[in-house]
């Protein structure tokens, strides 16, 4: 190691060339890196869907779910199969074990979609296999709103989308509450009788003259011809003229007796923005590409596009993430320079400005060495990875202080620059770089972290790794280096004064004279903590509680109601909403039935987008204002959910019930939430059952309808008139995307449940009644069928109210549920599961943590006491941890304080290494075990000090809340960016500062006794 150090500080100018190109490099990566709030998580999902229009749920899990399941359930890797069967829709979701591959999972999956694709229903559509990716998710959200019609709305939307995929950055631009178009020919039905149209002979007219045919060229010998058959309905003229009736000689055709219209399908919801109708625009980067550019080029095409849009049209922004990523990056790098700038204020106060300033470069040269590092792995900048820097900031400059401090005595003795430098990094080599191996040894596990937590926050070990590494080389090579090429003078200077040492030194030496005493003062003072933190701890939680930027107000009601009853209800509460002052949009949305991720009884969502959190008050109570200007509302409920940030979603309380009896899996859910009502904690509980409505079925006799010449795809056709209309061909015209079905229905007065019974269908009888041969008649609506695993599955979900945790309701529900019915399985997943799962892994890569670090220090040491001195340091960390999560009232939050238990124990090591070290040293220049544990610490204070100060100032800004704005100059106090940190800060503040002392005091006790035993067991011998 002496060679290699003295190598480069010999080679200084080569040596110093590399820390600039280093440099100059990692403000470059920093430039070019690209910038998100979220790292892109490869998320094990993807799903199946299949649609079929108007099956029945029970119809659609018999005939789609189940052959698709039977065929996907031989994928290896499946962790979790969640199927959904509705009206004219079902879905089958894969959840896959964590560390799968997603393209060969992908090709397997559609592998088995295409073998199962013949045991469907010929008339379903094609299945469908989507990715679930984080790169899809919207990044901009603008809303298009204005006292202009649908069409209008929905062209310019078009037209806009069009030209926003045209940047090369953007992925794709989804509009939502675009509706599919239609052209729509309206017949009265008594036209249709009049002449004994018949449904199927009316398909096969009209999709016989449908068609393109290939009829090929005719070669002549005089000339190549080539010959077309001009056969595709092109546009509404050719539809006008197409034949629906043949009775001898004459034609009627659909100009004769229809009215054609170019309209759009039924609605199935309404939007509005901020009161006026509307829809959205929602755009999505390509992985990788640079957020902040990407939605600067969108921004700009729509200020260019401005002048040609329709008069009186509104452009709003309802969810802009390049702000949230611009502030976030402005609030971490804040911090980032706030701790570089605390820490180099501490090193200069101690060790003088010549040594501050070759320190304070280590640390820009540890961050952008580690940036570059970064970036050429294909990382992107986010909001783990500024933390992580904030992290290490600290962490950077501990083995540069060391050698700094070593080779500043040496100074003060006379050697020259070059000598004390070589010999300061020589001698402190390998201390360092055990100290930074423990580190890494517990950093490395996370790595492995399973699911999409652990693909979440691997980018924290990951970067503290690359930095860390950095940080070695910056205290071995570059920095003797500087220190070699400075210009110290070369006379004998005085000692170094610590300020404090004579109290320090008097209390060490009282202590050595007790070290029993001492270790028993210790562990009465690390139970008193753990009794302490019992009585009054804050809760446990699974993530950090973030003040959102955004939330949601879910309307909830029940009955069969239309649409356009749905939307009127919806419209009342929006009313009721509109104008708030902390509310910058307004998006409100009604739909026919609720997606798979809300209740069933949701009739539509109102979504908020609130101002910056420093000019309104906590969405907590903003949440109470919403409520409580719609509580007399009658015949809804309405449920409030705000952003969620990182991996987390849904309610925190999750209960399945399994199993084949669709009775008595109702009645157990019925026992289930009297018991959660009953004990009190759990609101807003909702479950997946269909809700209760009438459905209504026309029971064909098919003996009668035979008898008639009838049959039970003649009476669907004819029913198809009243309802969504009979699809007799599909076009493309010049102003579509995507196909357009041709659909003849019955004009709107007639479309009613009386009609269904007026129907009549031509056979070869003539015109008869369907009233002869089908009997109408209720039954109880199904809505929604779920099964998880190949099982009939009813979910339930609630949220905690304040004041309760969740592992000890779900402990109190445990100890009251009621008893299930035979083959009924109860199964509680959600955040619950989530933290067991995290829980256990944080266990197992802190017991394979500590495996490794005893390995590193039995080779440092060669001795199995002083090993377990130094990890004994962990286990009384921990109180400093409870103490420091007491201090600022912050939850024991499972993932963020689980891993700042496992960091803190690659911190507290290093001191304790250091100072081992050098009372070894001393015992082997002939000191006695006491004499050299009291010039240990003494020799040791100011390092062990400046490394553990310089780690807690540069986390106390996440500690404290507060971000302060070096250049403006601005103090924030509460930043949604600092929340998220405050549980894993005050964690790691806590602990190390507690760790100190006891390095300070306890192991130079605990080094007497060990030396003390040592001694008695060679006497005894």
């Amino acid at each position: 190691m002496r060679a290699l150090i003295a190598a480069a500080v010999f080679r200084s100018r080569a040596t110093l060339m590399a820390f600039v190109f280093l440099l100059l490099g990692g403000v470059a990566a920093y430039q070019a890196i690209p910038k998100e709030a979220n790292p892109d998580v490869t998320i094990p999902m993807m799903y199946v869907s299949m649609a079929l229009e108007g099956i029945s749920p029970e119809d659609g899990e018999r005939l789609l779910v189940r052959p698709m399941e039977q065929e996907l359930r031989s994928l290896e890797g499946v962790k979790k199969m969640t199927s959904t069967a509705s009206e004219g829709h079902a879905s089958v979701m894969l959840e896959f074990d964590a560390g799968f591959d997603p393209k060969l999972a992908l090709q397997e999956v559609r592998e088995k979609v295409d073998s199962a694709r013949s045991k469907l229903p010929q008339e379903a559509d094609e299945p469908v296999v989507h990715e679930i990716n984080v790169a899809l998710f919207p990044v901009l959200s603008v809303a298009l709103s204005g006292p202009l019609s649908e069409a209008e709305l929905v062209m310019t939307a078009r037209r806009l989308k069009e030209e926003m995929e045209g940047i090369p950055e953007v992925l794709e631009v989804d509009i939502g509450g675009d509706r599919e178009d239609l052209l729509e020919i309206l017949v009265d039905p008594q036209v249709l009788d009049s002449f004994g149209i018949d449904y199927t002979a009316l398909f096969n007219l009209v999709s016989r003259n449908n068609r393109l045919v290939a009829a090929g060229s005719l070669d002549t010998g005089a000339g190549r011809l080539a010959i077309k058959v001009p056969g595709v309905i092109e546009d509404l003229d050719d539809v006008l003229g197409l034949p629906i009736k043949v009775s001898g000689d004459r034609v009627v055709t659909f100009g004769d007796v229809a009215t054609l219209r170019r309209t759009f399908k039924d609605p199935a919801g309404f939007a509005r923005i901020n009161g006026q109708p509307g829809v959205v625009l929602e755009v999505s980067k390509r992985a990788g590409a640079n957020i902040i550019n990407t939605i600067e080029q969108v921004k700009q095409l729509l200020a260019e596009a401005a002048p040609l849009l329709p008069p009186g049209l509104e452009v709003d922004y309802i969810m802009d993430q390049s702000t949230q990523v611009e502030t976030l990056l402005s609030d971490l790098l804040n911090n980032v320079l706030t701790a570089v700038v605390l820490v180099l204020i501490l090193i200069l106060a101690t060790m003088g400005a010549r040594s501050a300033v070759m320190v304070g470069l280590t640390i820009p040269g540890a961050f952008l060495a580690g940036i570059l590092i970064i970036w050429s792995i294909g990382f992107t900048m986010n909001i783990i990875v500024l933390f992580s820097l904030i992290l290490v900031a600290g962490m950077l400059v501990d083995g540069a202080i060391v050698v700094c401090e070593l080779a500043d005595r040496h100074l003060h003795q006379g050697q020259s620059p070059k000598e004390a430098w070589i010999n300061a990094a020589h001698r402190m080599s390998w201390p360092v770089i055990a100290s930074t191996a423990t580190t890494l040894a517990v950093f490395f596990p996370l790595l492995f972290w399973p699911g999409v937590v652990g693909e979440f926050m691997k980018y924290l070990p990951a970067t503290v790794i690359i930095c860390l590494l950095a940080s070695l080389a910056m205290a071995l090579v570059f920095l003797p280096t500087m220190g070699g090429v400075s210009r110290h003078g070369a006379r004998v200077r005085e000692p170094v004064r610590v300020p404090g040492l004579a109290r320090y030194r008097a209390l060490l030496s009282r202590l050595l004279r007790r070290p029993g005493l001492t270790l028993i003062a210790t562990l009465v003072l690390t139970a008193l903590v753990y009794a302490g933190y019992a009585r009054f701890n804050h809760g446990v939680e699974f993530f950090p509680d973030i003040e959102p930027d955004s939330a949601q107000l879910q309307v909830r009601a029940r009955g069969d109601l239309s649409v356009y009853e749905k939307d009127a209800l919806l419209r009342e509460v929006e009313q009721r909403l509109r104008g708030l002052s902390e509310v910058k949009a307004l998006y409100a949305r009604s739909f026919a039935m609720a997606d798979s991720q809300m209740g069933s009884d949701v009739i539509g969502v109102l979504q908020f987008q609130f101002t910056d959190w420093y000019l309104r008050r906590p969405a907590s109570s903003i949440k109470d204002t919403l409520l409580a200007l719609t509580d007399d509302i009658p015949g809804i409920v309405l449920e409030f959910r705000q952003q969620q940030m990182g991996p987390g979603g849904g309610k925190p309380v999750e209960i399945r019930l399994s199993g084949t009896d669709n009775r008595e899996l109702e009645q157990a859910a019925d026992g289930v939430r009297a018991a959660m009502q009953a004990l009190g904690g759990f609101i807003d509980i909702e479950d997946d059952r269909s809700l209760p409505g009438i459905e209504w079925r026309l029971t064909v006799n098919r003996e009668a309808a035979a008898r008639m010449g009838a049959d039970v795809l003649s009476v669907g056709n004819a029913v198809q008139l009243v309802t969504n209309g009979l699809k007799l061909a599909s076009y493309r015209p010049e102003d579509a995307n995507d196909e357009v079905d041709i659909r003849v229905r019955l004009p709107q007065q007639w479309r009613s449940l009386d009609q269904l019974s007026r129907l009549t269908i031509n056979t070869p009888r003539g015109q008869v009644p369907l009233s002869q041969f089908v009997t109408l008649t209720p039954a109880p609506k199904i809505g929604t069928l779920h099964r998880v695993d190949g099982r009939r599955t009813l979910t339930l979900q609630a949220d905690i109210a304040e004041g309760f945790r969740l592992d000890e309701r779900l402990a109190a529900l445990a100890d009251n549920a009621p008893t299930l019915p035979p083959g009924i399985n109860l199964t509680v997943a959600g955040e619950d599961a989530d933290q067991r799962e995290a829980g256990q892994f944080l266990t197992s890569a802190f017991g394979v943590a500590i495996l490794m670090m005893t390995l590193i220090l039995v080779t440092q040491f060669n001795n199995l006491y002083q090993t377990a001195l130094v990890l004994s340091a962990i286990v009384f960390s921990t109180a400093g941890v409870l103490i420091g999560l007491l201090l600022n009232g912050q939850s024991f939050g499972i993932v963020m304080v689980g891993m700042g238990v496992i960091a803190l124990a690659g911190i507290v090591v290093n001191n304790n290494i250091v100072l081992i070290d050098t009372f070894n040293q001393l015992r082997k220049d002939g000191m006695s075990p006491t004499e050299a544990a009291l010039e240990t610490g003494c020799l040791r204070l100011r390092p062990v000090l400046l490394t553990a100060i310089t780690t807690v100032l540069g986390l106390m800004p996440m500690v404290l809340g507060v971000n302060v704005d070096l250049l403006a100059p601005s103090l924030g106090i509460g930043a949604p960016s600092t929340q998220w940190w405050t549980q894993l800060s005050s964690a790691i503040a806590g602990g190390l500062a507690f760790a100190t002392l006891l390095t300070l005091l306890l192991t130079p006790c605990m080094l007497v006794l060990g030396a003390g035993r040592k001694q008695a067991v060679r006497g005894e011998g």
